[in-house]
């Protein structure tokens, strides 16, 4: 009975101990040559904030009522919805560094024939992860989708953050 106990004792001083490690830090697995990541390991106790889906401010308020140019193209939009979340982040203390977790939402670009603008949407993304000054990478989907809630809009995104304690 008591090497039962003297066994327990052990394996809880182990997964203390190994709990201990991985609190130390979030852990990203990237993906080589592209500038997101594969997995990111969140340490239970870690704060996890939530954020809704962003999408862009107008930048065109005399353009068509519906059209794009309302918003301007999916780099344009990408971009000022980035800097958005960016904005909310910093108001919970947190960077764009902190960012684990992203959904991306693209609808079809008609001066693309209809299909998303990868490429655009990459171009405002580098400018805020995978860079010198902020090389932290979120795991990432991208997915095409029909519509957004207001016509004229081309990009949503939702991330998760993280700030391990």
């Amino acid at each position: 009975m008591l090497k039962r106990y003297r066994g327990l004792i052990g394996l809880s001083m182990l997964a203390a101990a190994v709990g201990t490690a991985q609190a130390e830090g979030i852990k990203r697995t990237d993906v080589p040559n592209f500038p997101i990541a594969s997995s990111v390991l969140v340490p239970g106790g870690s704060d996890l904030i939530f954020l809704s889906g962003t999408t862009p401010p107008a930048v065109n308020k005399e353009a068509p009522k519906g059209s794009t140019a309302v918003f301007g193209d999916t780099e344009t939009q990408a971009f000022n919805v980035f800097t958005r979340i960016q904005e909310t982040l910093k108001a919970q203390g947190l960077t764009m560094g902190d960012v684990v977790l992203m959904h991306v939402y693209l609808v079809g670009d008609q001066a693309k024939g209809g299909a998303m603008d990868f490429e655009g949407l990459m171009k405002a993304y580098t400018k805020f992860f995978g860079t010198a000054e902020q090389p932290n990478k979120p795991a990432r989907s991208t997915v095409q989708i029909a519509g957004l809630v207001v016509p004229g809009m081309l990009v949503e995104i939702e991330v998760v953050a993280a700030k391990a304690k």
